[in-house]
């Protein structure tokens, strides 16, 4: 779960470095736009997976104790 959460995390932060430097979603490009119901999946998914990814950094800061 960990290697699938931080691929979703990695593609989104290229997707918003892609929208803050290009102007340019590849999401929505892929998809067909913001709306899509495909687009609100992925973009659903990358937001689960950083949530997820909050719990690495604990589980990690709790094994170095």
């Amino acid at each position: 779960m960990d290697t699938v959460a931080l691929i979703l995390t990695t593609i989104g932060a290229i997707n918003w470095g892609l929208v803050g430097f290009a102007k340019f979603d590849l999401v929505a490009w892929i998809f067909g736009g913001q709306t899509a119901v495909l687009s609100r999946i992925v973009y659903a998914l990358v937001g689960l997976a950083g949530l997820w990814c909050i719990s690495i950094l604990w589980r990690r800061a709790a094994n170095r104790d």
